[in-house]
């Protein structure tokens, strides 16, 4: 296995995660399945899961497809389900952790990315409905946001 081609397929496909993720939310959570994202966008919840939490299974399902793929014979299936796996690491690190909370840790971050990240998602949590949604990314979002 060449590691320079390794390591393009894990950066690629990280950088790639982020046009999916804002995709499948745009298109998919607050489209045909809104049923399982709505609860995401209400703060008063029966449980500390939400059946949004759902969405994580199917990327996670496909990144370990990936990993049996490289286990028998198809190498780039290691750098492609790994790049899957670090965004959706960074994924629930910025999401979960930092941005709802969901664990009480970064809390005290306040530097310009972490200003504007929190910013644009509070904006899109404005939109309590299916429509009218804004800022769909996670790790990229509009300049705008950054601006004081």
């Amino acid at each position: 296995m060449n590691i320079v081609i390794g390591i393009l397929i894990f950066l690629g496909t990280f950088l790639f995660m982020e046009f999916m993720a804002w995709f499948t939310h745009k298109y998919v959570m607050h489209g045909f399945l809104w049923s399982l994202h709505k609860d995401h966008h209400k703060k008063d919840h029966d449980s500390w899961f939400e059946k949004n939490d759902a969405f994580f299974i199917f990327y996670a399902i496909v990144s370990m497809s990936l990993f049996y793929t490289g286990a028998n014979g198809f190498w780039y299936g290691y750098p492609l389900g790994l790049g899957i796996l670090a965004y959706g690491i960074a994924y629930f690190l910025v999401h979960d952790i930092f941005i709802h909370q969901r664990f009480k840790l970064f809390r005290n971050a306040n530097n310009w990315y972490s200003k504007g990240v929190r910013r644009a998602h509070k904006m899109h949590h404005k939109h309590l409905g299916k429509g009218d949604g804004e800022c769909f990314g996670m790790l990229f979002v509009p300049f705008k946001y950054f601006k004081k």
